[in-house]
C-alpha cells in the first residue's frame, strides 16, 4: 500500500472513530454537568447536607428536555425526585416505588417534593 493510501485510511480511520465517540462523550458530560447543578443547588440554595442526599443521578432522556437529574434522599429512599437544571434548577416531579406505593406512601407523605407553585 502506498504511503498517499495508508494516509487516506488512518485519516477516515480517525475521523469515523471521532464521529462514534463525539455523542458518547456528549452525553456522559451533560449527565456530570447535570447532576453538579443540582447537587450544587441542594446544597447551597436549599440547604441540604451531603449526608442527607444518597445519590443524585445525572440521566439523559428520550423525552424533552434531553437532561435531568435524579435525586433521592437517605430518609426517603424509596422515592426519586426529578430535577431541571437548564437555566434554574426546578424540582419538576417525583416517583414512588411500587413497594412504598402498595405500603400506602402517597404524594402527601413526601419529605421532599416540593410542588411547583412553591419553587423559588
Amino acid at each position: 500500500m502506498s504511503k498517499r493510501k495508508k494516509i487516506i485510511s488512518l485519516t477516515i480511520l480517525i475521523t469515523l472513530a471521532i464521529l462514534v465517540v463525539t455523542p458518547s462523550v456528549y452525553v456522559k458530560v451533560n449527565k456530570m454537568i447535570y447532576a453538579h447543578r443540582v447537587t450544587e443547588y441542594l446544597i447551597e440554595k436549599k440547604k441540604y447536607s451531603p449526608e442527607e442526599i444518597e445519590s443524585v443521578e445525572g440521566v439523559w432522556s428520550i423525552k424533552l428536555p434531553p437532561f435531568l437529574a435524579i435525586v433521592k434522599f437517605k430518609d426517603e429512599p424509596d422515592v426519586e425526585c426529578i430535577y431541571f437544571a437548564h437555566n434554574d434548577v426546578i424540582q419538576f416531579s417525583h416517583r414512588i416505588s411500587e413497594d412504598a406505593q402498595k405500603k400506602g406512601k402517597t404524594k402527601s407523605d413526601l419529605k421532599h417534593f416540593v410542588p411547583m407553585s412553591d419553587q423559588d
